[in-house]
């Protein structure tokens, strides 16, 4: 099957990538990474300039209502530039969980802001033990008399210090892994009994552990039906993946070019190392991994929106794992060719592994997105 973008699509990959290699460079990058914030909102307000946090908002709404194939290249783009802004976590995965689960109310207040720049949200939605299930919930929200009252704690929230809103699930009815009964509630960051411990990451982006003590919300916090939230959750997370395996491919094609540029350069024995057969063959071996990752992406993309719940499911799982073993073994082979460079912060070759090493262990790692493939093929068989 032959893959071309549109005219439009490819303009808007060409404005991301000049942004990043003009603007975005390395050493930038490492300032905003050390900021105590972590991220730039200069280079927020200019990604709206741009459209892309509207990207994913309906037109109706302000936004460009774009499809998942402009998703995956921006994502592309962005891992080139090991950009930290929250973009995944705010103009992905929190704009779809507010498309697909808030009402028409909410999202005439949130969809225009995010879009504008003007306020981030973020998805609350893994604890401690979870193992990524996203049904596994233990916090609780209970009803009073003119709403709810939160407690529990939430871990591993992507950029949630920099949130304005953070959208959180909690049961509000049956077991801690019932698939029924998990609501979702859209929380100011300044709530009363809502705690936000933020945390810098070892790939340089920030998380943060959410706790809830006594948070009281009114009825009209809760987003999609009572005990209904799961099925929003899990297509939001499914759309976010499709767009973070994206991210990891810009990411391997970057450590490539960076690479092979290292193999041409430096020489040994009065010549280019890249002369060398042994490291012209790990080279070809990068190659190929990162073109099977990059075909695998694709997929995910393209099946990220699919309805049918068992096979979107079984191509995004596909895709994480092609995206894990990829990713390490790219990883590994490019920090190896770079010899003792390719472990120091000065390199740029090190942060990109750590990134990748992030990814491996977000929304799913290769492990559990095996097993989820195969419990998907043993349903289908």
């Amino acid at each position: 099957m032959h893959f071309t973008f549109t005219e439009e699509q490819q303009m808007l990959e060409d404005t991301v990538r000049r942004f990043v290699a003009r603007d975005y460079t390395f050493e930038r990058r490492r300032a905003v990474a050390a900021s105590p914030e972590g991220w730039s909102r200069e280079v927020w307000n200019h990604f709206a300039e741009l459209g892309l946090l509207g990207l994913n908002v309906p037109e109706e709404h302000g936004g460009l209502d774009a499809g998942a194939v402009e998703t995956m290249l921006i994502m592309d783009a962005l891992g080139r530039g090991l950009v930290v802004e929250p973009y995944l976590s705010s103009a992905v995965l929190a704009t779809w969980l507010i498309r697909l689960a808030a009402s028409e109310a909410q999202q005439r207040e949130l969809l225009p802001a995010l879009a504008r720049g003007e306020t981030l949200a973020a998805v609350a939605q893994a604890e401690p033990g979870a193992r990524y299930e996203l049904n596994r919930v233990a916090a609780r929200a209970e009803r009073t008399s003119d709403g709810y009252r939160l407690r529990g704690r939430k871990s591993g929230v992507l950029h949630g210090a920099a949130a304005d809103w953070l959208i959180v699930s909690a049961r509000t009815a049956g077991e801690v892994a019932d698939r029924d009964g998990i609501s979702l509630f859209l929380l100011r960051r300044d709530t009363p009994g809502l705690e936000v411990r933020a945390y810098p990451t070892f790939d340089g982006l920030r998380e943060a552990e959410v706790f809830l003590h006594d948070v009281h919300v009114p009825a009209a916090a809760r987003l999609e039906d009572e005990g209904r939230g799961l099925d929003p959750l899990e297509r939001a997370c499914d759309i976010a993946l499709a767009a973070l395996c994206a991210e990891a491919t810009g990411i391997m094609h970057a450590l490539l070019d960076a690479t092979l540029e290292y193999l041409r350069t430096r020489r040994q024995f009065g010549q280019p190392i890249g002369r060398f057969q042994a490291l012209q063959h790990r080279a070809v071996d990068m190659l190929i991994h990162y073109e099977q990752a990059k075909s695998m992406t694709y997929l995910a993309a393209i099946r990220s929106r699919d309805p049918d719940r068992r096979e979107r499911r079984r191509a995004l799982s596909a895709a994480k794992v092609a995206i894990g073993r990829a990713g390490r073994f790219v990883g590994q082979q490019a920090v190896q060719l770079h010899g003792g460079m390719g472990m120091t912060d000065e390199l740029v070759v090190s942060h990109y592994f750590k990134r990748l090493t992030a990814i491996e262990l977000t929304l799913g790692d290769t492990d559990s997105h095996l097993e989820q493939f195969i419990g998907t093929m043993r349903a289908n068989g």
